[in-house]
């Protein structure tokens, strides 16, 4: 057995756990400590919280999944101001073994991990994710993740990717008053900008304007609530929009990349999962013109595991380090 921290550092929040490992498996997961990101300095001196906050020496290995490219040596986290050196993630953190991961990435060995009945079905076919082939990962958040696992016999491999950041392609009327509202302040609009929690409020914002109310300023927290909840009628129809465009996404994504399976993580992807099925992400998912029937055959699953970047990191550390 191995213990380990495990560590999911996203836009918003930084999660550590202690991970016991028995070879390739991840047989214990501890209590998750959930950190804001805005409140420490680095990820050494939230490590160094943790450890304060759990009252024990940490184990000497480590997985870290990050919410951005691990490439290169100077990581920049896309939506959170921390830099990360990989040359000094041992001296920092006082390790002898890590693993980095991209979020999304991480995500990717949760889905290979995690058993049949740790998905919700969301739509298409029912049954098990397919032994073989490509399962598309796509996570709305602060930011858009994307990842792809390929199985091939009792394998897999995880494909890290920026899909998030590809053009977003508005589909009517509506879509192109949010493009041109979003190209107004950044010069390229990608998916990210629309399709994640931020996204809202530019959707929110552009309806506003269609109707011409006056725009009330408040943050993503707010609106969701009021989207979520009902409270708002334009908040509710800013998020029926926020649907349409991430079925139409997820689709595009399961195109591009071959997928036999589609599986919605993300933590915004858990909070609004039973009210995706109610909404046009179906209708958009399948409406790609001549391969709509081969978009029928796909399976849309949400995965339920409460801390999957927690439990893929380590999922991860695992492989990298089997004997």
């Amino acid at each position: 057995m191995t213990q380990i921290v495990t560590a999911d550092i996203g836009g918003t929040h930084a999660r550590f756990a202690l991970a016991t490992l028995d070879g390739l498996r991840v047989v214990d997961l501890g209590e998750p400590v959930m950190l804001k990101c805005a409140e420490y300095a680095s990820l050494q001196t939230a490590w160094e919280a943790f450890g304060a906050i759990i009252g024990q020496p940490l184990p000497r290995a480590a997985a870290i999944a990050l919410a951005t490219p691990i490439r290169g040596e100077v990581l920049k986290m896309t939506n959170n101001p921390w830099v990360i050196r990989p040359a000094l993630v041992r001296e920092k953190l006082g390790v002898d073994r890590f693993t980095l991961i991209n979020d999304f990435g991480a995500i990717g060995h949760a889905v290979q991990h995690c058993s049949d009945d740790g998905f919700t079905h969301l739509c298409g076919p029912p049954g098990a994710l397919p032994g073989n082939g490509v399962t598309t990962i796509i996570g709305p958040g602060t930011g858009l993740g994307v990842a792809f696992v390929v199985r091939t016999g009792g394998d897999y491999r995880v494909i890290e990717c920026e899909g998030g950041h590809v053009d977003y392609a508005p589909l009517d009327s509506i879509e192109d008053a949010i493009l041109a509202r979003l190209r107004r302040q950044f010069t390229r609009v990608s998916v990210e900008r629309v399709c994640s929690g931020p996204g809202l409020v530019a959707i929110y914002e552009t309806l506003a304007s269609i109707e011409g109310r006056a725009i009330a300023s408040m943050d993503d927290k707010l609106l969701w609530q009021l989207a979520l909840s009902g409270e708002d009628s334009l908040a509710t129809a800013a998020f029926d929009r926020f649907c349409l465009s991430l079925g139409a996404v997820t689709g595009d994504f399961a195109l591009a990349q071959g997928a036999g399976a589609v599986v919605i993580a993300g933590g915004l992807g858990q909070r609004i999962a039973g009210k995706l099925s109610q909404s046009g992400f179906q209708e958009r998912f399948l409406a790609k013109g001549r391969f709509q029937r081969m978009m029928e055959t796909i399976p849309v699953k949400l995965i339920e595991h409460p801390q999957p970047g927690l439990f893929g990191a380590a999922a991860a550390f695992a492989q990298e380090n089997a004997a």
